[in-house]
């Protein structure tokens, strides 16, 4: 005669193995951006849940492409549902992105996220203008969390930014930075630091200020360019003014006067300063300029 077992014995001889919780996920959002992509694609390599967020859902291999929106709200939530850590790439051309950022950051601190890293820039220290307002209210938000503070992208003259087209235009950078200098840093240096912000067990609280081996000029730039692509690339020097109506041709004045009020600090000695930061969060040297162009453009 067989004895049927109780509940408890039953469940002694065939086990069921427990719901497994979801591993929840980083949410990049501009995550087919110059930085973002690269976030993404350090995050994969390590095995990390992606949620790679984007106006129009891009895939992104390794990742779980959804559509976030700075401007649309409706995003948001679907964005964030698993999520316990984000990325921060601010809306591009804002003058003003705490007006969408705050409330976003407000609604995923009630999803859960803990942990935030924001992408803003050398140039703009917490409660300046545009993100920093962002950068100044992020500790109150989250207990983890960190600030990346890149100098000015060495991508900004190899890529699809505005210098590197003019460069492949008409062989010349035009800025109001004078024969200021700057520690111009490598997009994949940043990302690198980003990722170890995201995924260390301590997240830094604080911000990181980023940049290159070397302060260069815009002429010693235009130099390399010229010797790594075998074509000729000149500064030019414009006035703030100058600079500014260029920029007012195709965004806001506001944000025109933004841009270059930051190249009139250029050639007042701002940016002009190297850190340790890469070094120190990845354990190795950030990479040169030369090597840069020589990587993305030979």
């Amino acid at each position: 005669m067989t004895i049927p077992l109780t509940p408890a014995e039953s469940d002694r001889h065939h086990p069921h193995p427990p719901l497994e919780r979801a591993v929840p996920a980083t949410l990049v959002i501009g995550a087919t951006g110059t930085t973002g992509r690269r976030v993404t694609a350090g995050l994969v390599s390590e095995g990390r849940r992606v949620k790679a967020g984007g106006r129009t859902a891009t895939p992104v291999a390794g990742a779980e492409a959804v559509r976030f929106d700075w401007n649309e709200s409706a995003t948001w939530a679907p964005a964030l549902a698993g999520v316990d850590r984000v990325y921060l790439v601010p809306p591009i051309g804002s003058a003003d992105p705490a007006a969408v950022m705050l409330p976003f950051l407000r609604r995923a601190r009630a999803a859960g996220v803990v942990r935030a890293v924001l992408l803003s820039s050398s140039a703009i220290p917490a409660g300046g203008p545009a993100v920093g307002q962002v950068h100044q209210a992020l500790p109150g938000l989250f207990e983890e969390w960190a600030v990346l503070r890149p100098s000015w992208f060495m991508q900004n003259f190899t890529g699809a930014a505005p210098h590197a087209r003019a460069i492949r235009d008409d062989g010349a950078i035009r800025t109001a930075a004078g024969d200021g200098r700057v520690g111009f840093v490598d997009a994949q240096d940043i990302a690198a630091v980003a990722v170890r912000a995201l995924t260390d067990e301590r997240a830094p609280d604080t911000d990181l200020v980023l940049t290159g081996p070397q302060a260069l000029s815009h002429d010693d730039i235009a130099g390399i360019m010229t010797e790594v692509t075998g074509r000729t690339v000149v500064h030019r020097h414009l006035t703030f003014e100058e600079l500014r109506d260029r920029w007012a041709a195709e965004i806001p004045l506001e944000f025109a006067t933004m841009l270059a009020g930051m190249d009139r600090a250029i050639a007042g000695g701002a940016e002009d300063r190297t850190t340790d930061t890469v070094l120190r969060l990845t354990g190795r040297a950030p990479s040169g300029f030369r090597a840069v162009a020589e990587r993305e453009l030979s």
